[in-house]
């Protein structure tokens, strides 16, 4: 006896809703956020449990404890609906996209628990840096409001003092607690990106993976915290595809005649740009990786073969772009056997 539950999370209550294996509604119940109050609630539905969720804040946590007492548990990617939404509902159509595979996107939550505090590690550094890349935006727009155009000396005391004086004095006050907020948090991130080197050095994978041109500690273990398991991608387009790397192709009437009456494939497909379904930061990994090769490792075949790309008409960008999916694809391959990087070995793979 199968039976289908579709979970609608909050921080407070949980809606579950039951379907059966023909499609009837069976039940829908909200229980307590409390693992002791799910748990009982699961057990009580009886049969065979297949359980939906989508992704959010508690999906990890939610997945670690009801897979236990479940067949099967899926956290989804949840598309964008219009129209009428409530808890009950959201709970029946997850239950029901289940029983019927509707599901378009998984989410990957079956990393193994020691990549826990490696994903901690970098989930702080992550938020160290983007704070105070945010604190130091905010203070530099206070010198954009007034026409002025300051350096980066703005970023320290010493140096943001002989700027404060082309400030009126309300700006000027800003600028200085601005400046403060700046000093309390690079002490942070400092602490973030310590903590992180220190978690990477207990991963070997991590140590071989940062031999791999324009990676170092701290994006290789960003690599790992996230995608965690190499073999999930089968190719390395499903890898470039996750990482945001993956060419988006539109096409229609693909289908003409030629002169004997026989179907040929009409050449109408269109490219539309990389994938919007990403993960950002690697995304920012591969393409920093790919930019570190370009400007700082002149003398590498990875960079011999983006000069012959630019020579060949390539665009910059474009040619960016193909870089940084050449060093992913090295990537998952040293991944996946459980490889240094070997120059020569690429510099053969460039020049062919």
């Amino acid at each position: 006896m199968e039976r289908y539950v579709g979970v609608d999370a909050h921080a407070a209550s949980c809606t579950l809703a039951v379907v059966g294996a023909s499609g009837k509604r069976i039940k829908s119940i909200v229980v307590e956020t409390n693992g002791r109050a799910l748990v009982e609630a699961v057990k009580g539905i009886g049969g065979q449990l297949h359980i939906c969720l989508e992704e959010g804040t508690q999906s990890a946590w939610l997945y670690e404890l009801l897979e236990p007492h479940a067949a099967e548990v899926v956290v989804i990617v949840a598309p964008e609906t219009k129209g009428p939404k409530s808890d009950v509902r959201d709970a029946w159509t997850r239950a029901e996209e289940l029983r019927v595979g509707a599901i378009r996107t998984r989410a990957y939550n079956e990393a193994p628990q020691h990549f826990a505090a490696l994903h901690n590690a970098v989930r702080a550094q992550l938020m160290a840096v983007r704070d105070l890349t945010r604190a130091k935006n905010r203070l530099k727009a206070v010198w954009r409001s007034r026409g002025v155009m300051p350096d980066r000396s703005i970023y320290n005391a010493d140096g943001r003092e002989k700027w404060l004086k082309s400030l009126p004095a309300p700006y000027r006050l800003l600028a200085q607690w601005l400046g403060r907020q700046i000093e309390a948090l690079e002490p942070v991130r400092d602490e973030a990106e310590e903590w992180l080197v220190r978690e990477a050095k207990t991963h070997p994978i991590i140590r071989k993976l940062s031999t791999t041109p324009g990676l170092g500690t701290v994006r290789t273990a960003q690599v790992v915290a996230i995608v965690a398991d190499p073999h999930r991608f089968r190719t390395r387009q499903q890898f470039w595809s996750y990482c945001g790397l993956g060419i988006v192709t539109r096409s229609s009437s693909d289908w003409v005649r030629d002169k004997r009456g026989q179907w040929l494939r009409a050449e109408v497909q269109q490219t539309r740009g990389l994938s919007r379904k990403r993960n950002g930061v690697l995304k920012a990994v591969f393409k920093g990786a790919a930019t570190t090769v370009i400007t700082q490792m002149v003398d590498h075949p990875l960079h011999a073969g983006y000069q012959r790309m630019l020579e060949a008409g390539i665009k910059p960008n474009l040619a960016r772009l193909t870089l940084a999916r050449r060093i992913a694809a090295i990537v998952l391959s040293m991944w996946k056997h459980k490889e240094v990087y070997d120059p020569q070995r690429q510099a053969m793979v460039v020049k062919a």
